[in-house]
């Protein structure tokens, strides 16, 4: 556990210090000597959970602690220490003891009385701690205030679901590749190797328990694909069909470009402005045997990648908040800013203008955010249509899809769609 603790309060404080989880566990886990698998698992899980009870944590040590503590590395530590005491299934006395003598391994050896005390006194007060401590927004919903107010003023009814959903595990969905299986008959298969699960949508499979990909039977082989049934949407609904020329904007790491080819056989364009990250695109679409032009390039500058012939459908899946997905990413919460929000929509405008002039006159153009913030969504078309006028809103195929918004639930996370069509 000491490994483990020190990995996470690692990580914890390089996030709350502005960078991205994901990039900062990776160089962690590279690191030698080799951890073992439990090792890793356990890092992983203090790290997201963390993060994901950040608001709660922090104010439970803001009220155990007589004065602001300075030192962030031992402030990271009591922090993930605080989450193994009131989130994980470890033994009390353990984390406590652990946490010790992690101390000295980070070489604070210095706070050893102090996180011995702060850990203790939690244990002694936590029923009226966690009462104080839910007393303020943040506190009771582990968000920044601004998300809070922001989904309180936009989405009246649902807010309190929408951030109580945020703080949960994420489901673990399946794209069954309809090339290779049918959905009914991979449930079958996965019932015979003793995974449960039960379809969501016409190839989506939600499973009753994550578990590793290499446990899945024919993942290897391109029968089935790990997505978010809300990001299956966006294949079925930019409606193609055999022979067409698609664009696929911002297409990495390539899930919704692998379903596009999965559905008909199209002249598909991957773009992304990360030549690192097409490869990951490739590597996808290698595993299901399919095949796509990868094109390094800004979608906000078709003059630099285009080549002049229009495309019949466009998938524009835009740099976004991400507000939709924080169950999968929970430090989006903390490194977000509520001006990152105006930023993203003039990105996402700038993009929007740039890929309606490479549409064929007829044709259709998805756009889709992983964001539940109007700014990005409704009023984003919205003031695309006023500047546009050979542009008009298509109702969507997908009766569950609604006007476009999906809020996250034990289903799939938020997602945005609209569909597009130029006269």
């Amino acid at each position: 556990m000491i490994e483990a603790q020190r990995l996470a309060s690692t990580a914890v404080a390089q996030v709350l210090a502005g960078r991205n989880l994901n990039q900062v566990l990776l160089g962690l886990f590279s690191r030698r000597p080799p951890l073992t698998p439990q090792q890793r698992a356990a890092a992983q899980d203090m790290s997201y959970g963390t993060l994901r009870f950040y608001g709660t944590l922090s104010a439970i040590l803001d009220l155990l602690l007589q004065k602001p503590l300075q030192d962030e590395a031992v402030r990271a530590l009591l922090l993930v220490a605080l989450y193994q005491l009131q989130y994980s299934k470890a033994a009390d006395h353990a984390v406590v003891d652990h946490a010790v003598k992690t101390v000295q391994a980070i070489k604070k050896a210095w706070a050893k009385g102090l996180v011995n005390a702060v850990l203790r006194n939690f244990l002694r007060q936590r029923p009226a701690l966690l009462e104080q401590a839910a007393s303020g927004e943040e506190g009771r919903y582990s968000h920044p205030q601004w998300w809070i107010d922001k989904l309180r003023r936009q989405y009246p009814e649902n807010w309190q679901g929408m951030l109580e959903t945020n703080n949960q595990h994420p489901p673990m969905t399946l794209r069954v590749n309809c090339r290779e299986s049918t959905t009914e008959d991979y449930l079958a298969l996965l019932r015979r190797h003793g995974i449960a699960g039960r379809q969501t949508g016409e190839n989506a499979i939600l499973l009753d328990q994550p578990l590793a990909v290499d446990r899945l039977p024919g993942f290897g082989a391109g029968m089935v694909s790990v997505q978010d049934a809300g990001a299956q949407w966006a294949a079925r609904l930019l409606d193609v069909a055999d022979g067409m020329r698609v664009l696929d904007a911002c297409a990495a790491p390539g899930g919704k470009a692998a379903h596009l080819l999965e559905l008909a056989g199209i002249e598909l364009t991957a773009l992304d402005h990360d030549p690192e990250r097409l490869k990951k695109i490739e590597q996808n679409l290698r595993r299901i045997k399919l095949k796509a032009l990868c094109v390094a390039g800004d979608a906000a500058k078709p003059e630099d990648w285009w080549d002049g012939k229009p495309f019949q459908r466009i998938l524009a899946d835009v740099p976004c908040s991400a507000s939709g997905v924080v169950r999968r990413h929970p430090d989006i919460k903390w490194l977000r800013r509520e001006a990152d929000i105006a930023a993203f929509a003039r990105q996402q405008a700038q993009i929007l203008d740039a890929l309606w002039r490479v549409l064929v006159s007829g044709g259709k153009l998805l756009y889709a955010t992983c964001s539940v913030f109007a700014e990005e969504n409704q009023e984003q078309i919205a003031r695309f249509l006023s500047r546009h006028e050979d542009a008009q809103v298509l109702p969507l195929s997908l009766a569950e899809a609604g006007k476009g918004q999906l809020i996250p639930n034990h289903q799939h996370d938020g997602f945005y769609y609209a569909l597009l069509y130029k006269a």
